[in-house]
């Protein structure tokens, strides 16, 4: 991706994650209560591990607002967040599949411990409730078809994700990337 649509593009997205992770913490009152004591802090999370191939990974830092929400803190990292979380990225495509299978990344956490109880108990805790959303945007009719078909897409996501980790680590050993696993080598010219 070009350096100039990448930097117009990125913020956008990171706002409309903001709206969508602020849209889950207004839903449920208890969440932005145990938010609301942290008020003014900075919780960054960075990805560890991300492939040089793909787009830089982008500042995601939010600073804690008086209401219990999340606001982006915009392109620069701030110098000493509150909270840092880490998250192995060396496989995104795993990653992503793993997080839409319900499967919950390894992460390591540093810096305020009682600001880290409250953001782990929300990642424990607090889920989108999709089929509501998409109720109140289609329709009960088409919601419960969606809402049905739910577990099935999980489930195969589910399967999906180890089959796609190996194929991404054996793209990656063939392009120079890294070692992989399951034996697989690049043909030799």
């Amino acid at each position: 991706m070009r350096p100039a649509l990448y930097e117009m593009l990125a913020p956008a997205a990171i706002e409309r994650l903001t709206l969508l992770i602020n849209h889950v913490l207004g839903r449920e009152p208890v969440a932005m209560e145990r938010l609301k004591p942290h008020a003014g802090r900075v919780l960054l999370l960075q990805a560890e591990g991300w492939p040089a191939l793909l787009p830089p990974w982008p500042v995601l830092a939010f600073r804690v607002t008086p209401a219990g929400l999340l606001e982006w803190c915009g392109q620069q990292a701030p110098s000493t967040p509150d909270l840092q979380v880490r998250l192995d990225a060396s496989n995104p495509a795993l990653l992503v599949l793993g997080a839409l299978s319900g499967r919950q990344p390894a992460v390591h956490v540093e810096g305020d411990a009682r600001l880290a109880g409250d953001v782990n108990w929300l990642i424990e805790n607090l889920r989108w409730d999709l089929a509501d959303d998409l109720q109140r945007l289609l329709g009960p009719g088409p919601a419960q078809l969606l809402a049905q078909a739910g577990p099935a897409i999980q489930q195969a996501l589910a399967q999906l994700a180890p089959l796609a980790s190996g194929l991404v680590g054996r793209c990656a050993a063939a392009f120079g990337g890294g070692a992989a696993s399951g034996g697989f080598a690049p043909p030799r010219p």
